[in-house]
């Protein structure tokens, strides 16, 4: 069975990509099972940037096949913001209340029509050989001006899609893994897997 490290630490993001994938056999491991790679900085300006970083570095250093993801919220009425900067927005260390909060009082005033946003994912598979495929996702919806919902995680609570009448953190995982932003990347990487014929080498 294939192993892939998944290039995080961040339990929601394990356990949804986890999900994504556990009907294709592969195996995972997270940087969980690695400490000592420690963290990884993101200094790139773009989400591609980020998760190529991420899948290089964790490849090089386990061997093994990396998946990254660098994802984060971008809002309209911010001019794009926090978009990179999603989860260290309200600074360090990475808070998801307090990156809400700040969102929420920048928005204050802005009218629902405005309040545009759509979360983005790109991913990036790295293998050791070198080569490596990329794939984006987005997902529409708007920015509540208070949280609803106990699920998902970073700023799930605040995302509302008009199609449920619900946020992302009120939708039941199978209805979130449908439909998010990293699903959409997982269904693009995974179609240019196939074309490129890296799907008979896993």
């Amino acid at each position: 069975m294939q192993r892939i490290v998944i290039a995080s630490k961040n339990q929601g993001k394990i356990k949804e990509f986890s999900a994504l994938l556990s009907s294709l056999g592969f195996s995972f491991v997270s940087l969980l099972d690695f400490p000592e790679i420690g963290e990884i900085p993101e200094k790139g300006t773009t989400f591609e940037d980020n998760a190529r970083q991420k899948a290089v570095t964790v490849s090089n250093f386990t061997g093994l096949p990396a998946l990254a993801d660098d994802s984060g919220l971008v809002v309209d009425a911010l001019g794009g913001r926090p978009g990179v900067f999603s989860a260290r927005y309200a600074g360090e260390p990475k808070d998801d209340l307090k990156n809400i909060q700040k969102l929420l009082k920048e928005l204050e005033g802005v009218p629902w029509e405005k309040r545009t946003a759509r979360f983005v994912a790109v991913l990036c598979l790295y293998f050791p050989d070198g080569s490596l495929v990329t794939a984006r996702g987005e997902c529409e919806g708007y920015i509540l001006e208070e949280m609803r919902g106990s699920g998902g995680f970073g700023y799930d609570p605040v995302f509302y899609l008009p199609d449920y009448g619900k946020t992302m953190a009120e939708l039941p995982l199978e209805i979130k893994n449908k439909i998010s932003h990293r699903a959409r990347a997982l269904e693009e990487l995974l179609r240019k897997l196939k074309e490129e014929n890296r799907w008979s080498t896993w």
